[in-house]
């Protein structure tokens, strides 16, 4: 007979990183000035501290500016980083292995100790308080490029022989062979891009000035927060949480598939 500890502490675990949630969501549907948790169960629910967050003003505005900041960037870096890795991967050429070590070696540089030059760079460009400048400098992902490049290269090179001898050239190729055999880790990436700017807070606060420029988790953040409730703080931060945990649902396959490794 199997021991059960294992399933046991799945259990524990799972119920303790689920708890925070749970707690957030319920305050969030509890009627203002009523008790709840941690110190009772509300005794009804309501939307009313929802109602009371998206009618706030520039909320919706907002709301689309972060919608186009994730989306554009994750399809962005998705087509740009696979098309590194394509070549990084599959060609050879002088200064490949220095260009690309060089690349890599960008992950040891923090965010925060480029953030000025960035900046300046983007203010001499006038794209300060723009979309342009919201979106194109984070469009550079090293991460991305080398996570492709290793599932690349360690695709069954006799695929790429066969397509070259059907006639195809690098496009072809590049667009419907390996994007299809991609697909796995192409969604977990977009997962993770898709967080990173949904929840990205440093970036906008710097490079946006205007309140309609503002993203969702900067400009909720600017809301004062001493004329909100406690519930109506967590409705805040449902509303922020939701649109990631709904990219999970319908992206949850092929995560499973990339960490089996069965999208191979």
């Amino acid at each position: 007979m199997r021991s059960r500890w294992p399933v046991v502490l799945l259990a524990v675990v799972t119920l303790v990183a689920l708890a925070p949630f749970v707690v957030m969501v319920v305050v969030a549907l509890s009627p203002p000035g009523a008790p709840t948790l941690p110190h009772a169960l509300p005794s009804s629910l309501t939307l009313r501290n929802f109602a009371a967050v998206l009618a706030a003003e520039d909320f919706a505005r907002w709301t689309a500016n972060t919608l186009g900041y994730a989306a554009v960037s994750v399809v962005a870096v998705l087509l740009s980083a696979s098309m590194a890795a394509y070549v990084f991967a599959r060609k050879r050429f002088p200064g490949r292995d220095v260009l690309l070590w060089t690349i890599v070696s960008t992950l040891m540089v923090p965010f925060h100790a480029v953030v000025v030059p960035l900046l300046l760079l983007v203010a001499a460009l006038g794209w300060v308080d723009t979309y342009w400048g919201l979106v194109v400098p984070t469009l550079a992902n090293a991460q991305a490029v080398l996570l492709l490049r290793q599932f690349i290269r360690a695709l069954p090179g006799e695929v790429f022989d066969a397509v070259r001898v059907d006639g195809a050239g690098d496009w072809r190729t590049y667009w419907h062979v390996v994007l299809p055999l991609c697909r796995p880790v192409l969604a977990t990436l977009g997962v993770f891009v898709f967080l990173w700017h949904w929840n990205d807070f440093l970036w906008p606060l710097v490079v946006t000035n205007s309140t309609t420029m503002r993203t969702l988790t900067l400009g909720l953040s600017t809301m004062d927060s001493g004329k909100l409730s406690v519930a109506e703080l967590m409705s805040v931060a449902t509303v922020t949480a939701l649109p990631c945990l709904l990219v999970f649902w319908l992206l949850q396959r092929h995560l499973v598939s990339a960490i089996t490794g069965q999208g191979r």
